[in-house]
């Protein structure tokens, strides 16, 4: 008797946590579909979480950094922890990845487990601008997770992670 009650017991745990992780799925599968169709429509902002420079550790951002993009414009406001071949003049307060480009190229690939991978590339280079951005790799997965790769002329490579998020 007591066994089959052990039984009976174990039996609802099991189907209580079928039931629980089957309740997920609905709004696992709305959220990709969501990220999926800011993809295909050139429209999302990255939402950086986290700022890896080429060489130091991993840094926690704590200010709001983004980059927008849409079909005719992206906007990046990014900080930027690195060594830097060419500096700002003296006395400017500016830094960072900051910069409007409304030229570039936007392909998107297959990524891995139902990513996708996104590569822009600016074409209104400054090779003398201190800031110049040469290419930009978004990896992004199916739930939203993003890496960002920055490639610039004047500094070192920077990566950072964050989330894909839609705003208007």
């Amino acid at each position: 008797m007591k066994r089959l009650i052990k039984i009976l017991m174990l039996l609802a745990i099991v189907s209580g946590s079928v039931n629980l992780s089957s309740g997920q799925n609905p709004k696992k599968a709305a959220r990709q579909a969501a990220i999926k169709n800011m993809v295909d429509s050139t429209h999302f902002y990255f939402s950086a979480d986290y700022a890896i420079p080429q060489r130091g550790g991993m840094k926690h951002l704590t200010s709001i950094y983004d980059v927008k993009i849409t079909k005719d414009s992206i906007i990046a406001y990014l900080p930027y922890y690195g060594q830097a071949y060419m500096a700002p003049d003296p006395g400017t307060t500016e830094g960072g990845i900051k910069f409007t480009s409304t030229n570039f190229s936007y392909k998107v690939n297959p990524g891995k487990k139902g990513g996708w991978e996104i590569i822009i590339k600016p074409k209104d280079h400054n090779i003398t601008d201190w800031r110049d951005v040469q290419q930009m790799i978004l990896n992004i997965s199916p739930d939203g997770y993003a890496s960002l790769y920055v490639l610039s002329s004047n500094r070192d490579q920077i990566s950072f992670q964050g989330n894909i998020v839609a705003k208007e």
